[in-house]
């Protein structure tokens, strides 16, 4: 799978003599073009099998490097750094040091699938994004960063009581990622609300953001989830030669 375009070899590894004369001969500026040698010094040959033990990675090794992803790629129109065929490219060689020089755009992906619809071989790339993002965090590489602060805010209250309040939800994550709860976009939305919708459901909103109500028999379903993603945390922190976490997200 060899990468031939200049746009994917990094600036600092290009080597350029404005000044040079060999022999009698001016070979300045892009005649005197090299390109550096890089030095693999944490090479991971499990590194594509770590990636497709994480959710939407399944597929990676699919991929023939067609290019359709990063063609079709929203955020690769604003942002050329952000290459989904590159980072597979990498993956798939075990190239991990290189990979984590883009650790920080990686998450960019916004989900909008067109990568998906435009692979030929059906390597999910969106789903290779998310299941990286997910790599990159798990081996610490990353923080937590908000996204991902939010789905396990999400994802705790469903375990926990089998439905949605919004308003905790979000007050928690704003509580987690240090932001304040007056947002100037949920000020008016909540104006907006108080405004238009009967006294009656906003009485039932504001009552169930004080009660926290359950769906009915959650008790057993709650178990039956808490052993299912305990299993699943298990297995894909073992893929990654990774041991048990200190603190899962609880259920």
């Amino acid at each position: 799978m060899p990468i031939h375009e200049k746009s994917l070899i990094r600036k600092e590894d290009l080597r350029r003599q404005e000044h040079l004369v060999l022999e009698g001969v001016d070979v300045s500026g892009d005649w005197s073009t090299f390109i550096g040698a890089r030095v693999l010094t944490d090479y991971n040959e499990r590194l594509q099998d770590e990636i497709a033990a994480l959710p939407g990675g399944e597929n990676i090794h699919r991929c023939w490097q067609c290019g359709s992803c990063t063609n079709a790629c929203t955020v690769n129109a604003i942002n050329p750094d952000f290459n989904p065929r590159y980072w597979i490219y990498l993956i798939r060689l075990g190239m991990e040091q290189e990979l984590l020089r883009d650790k920080e755009i990686i998450w960019q992906c916004v989900s909008c699938h067109k990568c998906t619809y435009a692979c030929p071989r059906d390597v999910v790339p969106e789903g290779v994004m998310k299941a990286t993002a997910q790599w990159l965090e798990l081996k610490g590489h990353v923080p937590t960063n908000p996204s991902m602060a939010f789905d396990e805010e999400f994802s705790a209250q469903v375990f926990a009581t089998g439905r949605i309040e919004e308003g905790r939800l979000l007050r928690r994550f704003f509580r987690r990622t240090g932001q304040p709860l007056a947002q100037p976009w949920l000020v008016a939305i909540v104006r907006g609300l108080v405004a238009r919708l009967p006294v009656g459901l906003l009485a039932r909103l504001g009552l169930a953001a004080l009660v926290h109500p359950r769906t009915p028999r959650w008790g057993r379903v709650r178990r039956v989830v808490h052993d299912y993603v305990e299993t699943q945390n298990t297995r894909r922190r073992a893929a990654l030669g990774l041991g048990p976490a200190s603190k899962e997200t609880a259920p």
